[in-house]
């Protein structure tokens, strides 16, 4: 590949810069709307992109671990305007949902035991259930298309809900197990393949001017070794200002390392991150972890960035020497930016090898483990959230190495349960948008509260 004009000169950087504002504001509705909005300003009006450049990028995205809408969006942007493309695109994608997610955090801590704040919450934790269980019918769909991936998504499923196996762990094994498959009995895999695409619209910019570099041992140093002091820099200063054991310390270290395995999407590492969240720090109640998830469904910009709203109520709660406010501010921060900034070093590392990564025939395979599993991983969060949101109490039942969490049926909490069933009504047979079935489904749940029902 060889090295191409500087983008700056046929796509003006400020008109890169606005275009990409604009359509940080429109990315509601999880990654397909988004990665929407981008083909439909990108390839379909302004014609920036060629369809089949975009697919390509896309395709190199989904083999990434975290929000691949993000990290399309840096792609994209590195592609048009070179480096500062890149960081301004991806970071342009971030900052809207960050900014309105502060601030609803911030209501909630302050407002949450109101009965108008609280019963709008619960209205939205019972939507959250049906928006889940839409999320495992839309994978599974495109994902389980042999036995064996369906045996695979049944095993990560039954390995984490009731074996209790660490998150990572099943990502790995699935993996390990899609390699195998493929090496020793190929026929009981079938690894997607690259569907045929038409071009689309003619784009304004031919393929071979947009931005490239020749991939090198020292190029890739100098991305890898800047690139991972920007993302540790700040969690080593916080330990040092602040100790080991400090929340932001800990919450710096966790979410680092939850980065590194979100394969699948935000769904799939939510049942790690509320597992120890919830269980191991304590930083949320399963409940507000449930909350969390429907106020960034709400909100613009990737969903894992609920990850923001744990970080700023566990680091509110525990505050050591600091401002409870400013503690939260602090770790809502650090937690965005320890969550995001590996996308673009993975972005900007690995953009040079994308075609040697798409036609490794192992890796697809691997990866296509990976996403079956995803399917199982979303399922358990489905079980996790339906004990925690429709039941009132629910205990741990333990015999040898099979561990449950089971729901005392006598706290089964009606209400709940009836706006579970109406988001689920509005989803699947409405058909409606999951930013228009949030909003119906808090307005009941403020009707119910102000009437004394919840």
């Amino acid at each position: 590949m060889k090295p191409s004009t500087p983008q700056r000169d046929l796509i003006p950087f400020r008109t890169a810069v606005r275009t990409w504002f604009a359509i940080s504001w429109q990315t509601f509705g999880g990654p397909a709307g988004q990665i929407a909005v981008m083909q439909r300003t990108l390839v379909d009006e302004k014609r920036w992109i060629g369809q089949g450049r975009f697919l390509h990028a896309l395709n190199y995205c989904m083999l990434l671990p975290g929000p691949e809408a993000q990290q399309l969006a840096v792609y994209a942007g590195w592609l048009l305007n070179g480096w500062r493309g890149g960081l301004v695109a991806g970071s342009l994608f971030v900052l809207p949902g960050m900014l309105a997610l502060l601030v609803l955090s911030a209501v909630y801590v302050a407002f949450g035991e109101t009965t108008v704040v609280s019963a709008v919450f619960a209205g939205l934790a019972p939507a959250v259930l049906a928006i889940v269980v839409q999320a495992v019918l839309r994978v599974g769909r495109r994902a389980l298309i042999s036995p064996a991936l369906v045996a695979l998504a049944v095993g990560a499923f039954v390995a984490l809900t009731m074996f209790a196996v660490p998150f990572p762990l099943v990502v790995l094994g699935a993996g390990a197990i899609g390699w195998l498959v493929h090496r020793y009995v190929p026929r009981w895999i079938t690894t997607p393949t690259r569907r045929e695409q038409s071009d689309g619209p003619a784009p304004l910019i031919p393929d071979d001017a947009l931005h490239a570099e020749r991939p090198s041992g020292r190029r890739a140093l100098r991305i890898l070794v800047l690139g991972l002091l920007a993302w540790s820099l700040p969690v080593v200063v916080v330990a040092l200002l602040t100790g080991i054991g400090s929340v932001f310390t800990q919450q710096g270290l966790f979410f680092s390392g939850s980065a590194l395995v979100t394969f699948g999407g935000a769904y799939a590492v939510l049942a790690y991150v509320a597992q120890r969240a919830v269980e191991t720090y304590a930083w949320v109640t399963p409940g507000e972890m449930t909350r969390g998830l429907a106020l960034a469904e709400t909100t613009p910009g990737p969903l894992i960035m609920v990850v923001q709203f744990v970080a700023f109520l566990g680091a509110y709660r525990n505050p050591g020497d600091l401002d409870p406010w400013a503690a939260a501010l602090l770790g809502a921060l650090l937690t965005t930016w320890v969550t995001f900034v590996p996308s673009f070093l993975f972005i900007f590392l690995g953009a040079p090898y994308v075609e040697r990564l798409r036609g490794n025939k192992s890796l697809s395979a691997a990866l296509t483990g990976i996403t079956a599993a995803v399917v199982g991983v979303i399922a358990n969060l489905a079980v996790y959230f339906t004990t925690h949101t429709l039941f009132a109490t629910s205990s741990s039942w333990t015999a040898g190495p099979l561990t449950l969490d089971v729901p005392d049926l006598a706290t089964l909490q009606p209400a709940a349960l009836g706006i579970a069933v109406l988001a689920a009504l509005l989803l699947f047979v409405v058909r409606w948008s999951v930013l228009r079935t949030l909003g119906v489904c808090a307005v009941a749940g403020l009707a119910l509260g102000l009437a004394g029902l919840l």
